[in-house]
């Protein structure tokens, strides 16, 4: 038997291929509906948590105040009295020590609408950090040997210990996330299923805490400074599919 020309094979019908493609097309849509009511059926919720630390750091600014009639005069003192402030923190072995200002400036007094130069005024100022329970004894100690003036303390927990915290805050933020999503479906007769997205909000780090004291306030027995606690706080949202 001779076979036909190509020409004259039969040729399917396009209503064929129409056909078909709508078949699949009604296949595909069903699917895409149960993909959106995954995406629709869903909870979100934020958790919080807080974990407290110890502040066993104080983190102390101090130095020397120096009046005088001359700038040589002024400047000398200063140095002598800061060189001893700063054996004495070096030898309690203080930690960050370093200088954060140092300033000259003349001293009026006024009189009658007359301004008239007294003197000079000079100042030098250090930062160090040292545990907490040890603070008091070392701000004494530099004043005895020529410190003048404190401009500050801050309390605060070392690194590691706010790391860990932060850590211990983000479990409890997400515990309490999932508690409340468990709460909210049971009281519907849902279930919790797969979460679908997770945000951490925060995991704040707590801010030092300052402890303001006067040089003049001091006694000669050792200045208590308590560090007390910290409060390290996280926030995590979670996306969750019931």
């Amino acid at each position: 038997m001779k076979s036909l020309p190509s020409a004259l094979l039969p040729v399917q019908h396009p209503s064929r291929w129409l056909a078909l493609s709508l078949a699949l097309v009604a296949l595909t849509l069903p699917m895409s509906a149960r993909a959106q009511e995954r995406l629709l059926r869903t909870l979100t919720v934020t958790g919080q948590g807080r974990e407290s630390i110890a502040a066993t750091l104080a983190d102390v600014t101090l130095g020397v105040e120096v009046r005088e009639s001359s700038a040589t005069a002024v400047q000398a003192e200063v140095a002598r009295r800061m060189n001893g402030v700063v054996n004495v923190l070096r030898s309690r072995n203080v930690e960050q020590l370093q200088t954060t200002g140092i300033s000259l400036q003349p001293n009026y007094e006024y009189h009658n609408n007359q301004q008239r130069l007294v003197g000079y005024i000079g100042t030098s100022t250090v930062s160090y950090r040292t545990p907490s329970n040890e603070a008091g004894a070392v701000i004494d100690a530099a004043i005895q040997a020529g410190a003048t003036r404190i401009d500050g303390i801050r309390l605060t927990a070392s690194d590691s210990a706010i790391s860990a915290a932060q850590k211990v805050a983000l479990q409890a933020a997400t515990q309490d996330a999932k508690a409340q999503a468990d709460a909210v479906l049971a009281t519907l007769n849902l279930t919790r299923q797969e979460i679908i997205s997770i945000s951490i909000n925060s995991a704040t780090p707590p801010s030092p805490r300052p402890l303001m004291q006067r040089a003049e306030a001091m006694t000669a027995d050792a200045t208590p400074i308590i560090g007390g606690e910290q409060d390290v706080q996280a926030s995590v949202t979670l996306e969750i599919r019931y």
